[in-house]
């Protein structure tokens, strides 16, 4: 596969862009109950199963990063776990379909084998199955790879995002690749898939929280940028790109939703405040599209935004 070069933006020159096109936006945060003093957040775009509305999110005590990932339905505006349903010891979590089967990943934390609360590593974990009750494992990502999302392309094959770090992705960069089914599926194929060079510049990072396929057979990628400051400080802003499968050309990165469209609340850290974390995007067929976000780590919301998928088809 060649990657067309594209000029790289820092988050910087993206904000500009981002703050100088108005847009109409409405917010709601999302409530829960069932899971005590825990937070939830960082939570996937809602989906229908069996007659309900479902998500996943990230449940969490404030001062820690040991997780569970709930299945959570909807009753009078309000989330509750889904009621027998499985959780799962994991961070972040992320949903697709492939083939009319429900796929589910999530990040699991490594700790030491002498210091059981320090992590030291983690690892995407991925399930399977065609009801939310029976899930199987059937895969795990390599070694400290985060974001790692799959998608159903319109040949039936699948494409996989991955995002490799260290000697090979820096902070974080973007990999794509192309397998025939869920049975390729290892350790391996991550690790071998083509890296974008010209997304983020060195001292930045990013990542695909979802992928869409679009009218045109080309997919629609929602994912995060992110850098630090100098007082170290993190910033993680949502953004879009699109990419062709076949010839792995792609659209420069977009920003699509900030920290500053949501109302000021509690964040886990300081240093987490000017965060949000692309979860998925419902489209509504009217140009309009819904945000699933975690903000500052503590909180989860949804915001109805221009669909920014519409240009990548025409």
């Amino acid at each position: 596969m060649t990657m067309k070069t594209i000029k790289t933006q820092t988050c910087k020159q993206l904000l500009e862009t981002f703050y100088a096109e108005p847009r109409l936006t409405k917010v709601e945060k999302l409530a829960f109950s069932g899971v005590g003093n825990r937070d939830v957040y960082n939570i996937t775009a809602p989906f229908r199963y069996d007659g309900e509305e479902v998500i996943l999110g990230r449940v969490e005590e404030r001062d820690s990063e040991f997780s569970q990932v709930f299945f959570f339905t909807r009753v009078n505006q309000v989330w509750s776990p889904r009621v027998h349903t499985h959780t799962y010891n994991l961070q972040d979590p992320c949903k697709t379909v492939i083939k009319g089967e429900l796929i589910i990943g999530g990040v699991e934390v490594i700790t030491a084998e002498d210091d059981p609360g320090r992590i030291v590593s983690w690892v995407t974990q991925f399930y399977r199955g065609f009801h939310i009750d029976s899930l199987c494992h059937f895969s795990s990502g390599p070694g400290t790879m985060k974001d790692i999302r799959l998608i159903e392309l319109a040949d039936g094959r699948i494409g996989i995002f991955t995002r490799p770090q260290g000697a090979r992705g820096g902070r974080g960069q973007i990999g794509f690749t192309i397998i025939d089914s869920l049975e390729e599926l290892n350790e391996q194929t991550f690790m071998n898939a083509e890296m974008f060079q010209d997304q983020f510049v060195p001292e930045e990072w990013g990542g695909a929280n979802e992928a869409h396929l679009l009218k045109n057979g080309h997919l629609g990628v929602l994912g995060h940028i992110a850098c630090f400051d100098e007082a170290g400080n993190k910033h993680y802003y949502s953004m879009v790109f699109s990419i062709n499968p076949e010839t792995c050309e792609k659209t420069p990165i977009k920003i699509i939703a900030a920290r500053s469209d949501f109302p000021r609340g509690p964040g886990k850290r300081p240093d987490l405040e000017d965060v949000i974390f692309s979860g998925g995007l419902i489209r509504s067929g009217n140009g309009r599209a819904v945000l699933s976000v975690g903000v500052s780590d503590a909180e989860a919301y949804q915001i109805e935004i221009p669909d920014p998928f519409m240009a990548y088809e025409s």
